[in-house]
């Protein structure tokens, strides 16, 4: 079972590396609403600064990924400095996604506990205190790649704060969400997710809240709004979306709309700025 592919093909990945060498001193970084921040340490020490109350001092090869980034910073040495790659991480649009909204403020991971990623980290390394050509392309992908990696890393560790990630990282209960987010418009009553899941309603129902923080109702139907709005953003007709995802009408949809998020769908577009 793939518990993240059709979760990447709604909400695409997109890396984009935007320093790579040696720092000395303090290094700040604003707040980022969209996308999350990525820092390699190759060589520290290092300090992060700001984004807990507690200060990291980073002396292994890590790292650390802040999926919702406030203001922090990096404090290497005047002198000997530090060895980093950063960048930013966008899922779909940016904004609130389902995989870092599963993921705890920081996480921070050695590389040598990172299982299976030696390869793959030599070759951002090479490319990134090299001038190669194609550079920028080559790290950006191989970014992407390490990102994907560090998902999988925190399903099969179980570092994650509910929400999706944490029902996927269950064996019983990915078997129910993964047949969600392959098939939305399935109708799925509470029995039909338990024997998916081969419990009874009654157990499932409470280890579903129990992992994701929300009923196996609610994560259906934010589940269907959200690949509603993937579908609008594309340009696809109200009426054709609704059945889609599994509502029997262009109003049944509405209805849904207006419930999670507290507008219509032409009012959602309209803040997009896509009508």
């Amino acid at each position: 079972m793939d518990r993240l592919t059709t979760l990447l093909s709604h909400f695409s990945l997109h890396a984009g590396v935007f320093y790579t060498g040696n720092i000395c001193g303090i290094h700040d970084f604003a707040p980022d609403s969209l996308r999350g921040h990525i820092h390699l340490i190759r060589r520290g020490p290092v300090q992060v600064v700001g984004v807990k109350p507690v200060v990291f001092d980073i002396t292994e090869p890590t790292l650390l990924f802040l999926p919702r980034p406030d203001t922090h910073r990096l404090v290497a040495d005047d002198r000997a400095g530090a060895d980093v790659v950063c960048a930013t991480v966008q899922f779909g649009g940016g904004g609130r996604n389902p995989m870092t909204d599963s993921l705890p403020d920081v996480v921070l991971i050695e590389l040598a506990h990172l299982q299976g990623v030696e390869a793959l980290l030599g070759l951002m390394f090479d490319e990134a205190f090299a001038q190669h050509d194609g550079r920028q392309a080559v790290l950006d992908r191989l970014c992407e790649v390490l990102m994907i990696r560090l998902l999988r890393h925190c399903i099969d560790q179980g570092l994650t704060q509910g929400g999706t990630l944490a029902g996927l990282a269950d064996t019983r209960l990915a078997k129910a969400i993964s047949a969600i987010h392959e098939d939305p418009a399935a109708a799925r009553d509470l029995s039909a997710m338990a024997a998916l899941a081969g419990m009874s309603r009654a157990r499932f129902a409470v280890r579903f809240r129990e992992v994701t923080g929300v009923t196996p109702a609610d994560y259906l139907a934010s589940w269907r709004i959200m690949t509603a709005q993937g579908l609008l953003k594309k340009g696809r007709p109200l009426k054709h979306v609704a059945d889609d995802v599994g509502y029997g009408s262009a109003s049944a949809l509405t209805r849904a709309f207006v419930r999670k998020l507290g507008c219509s769908p032409s009012d959602w577009l309209k803040g997009m700025g896509t009508v």
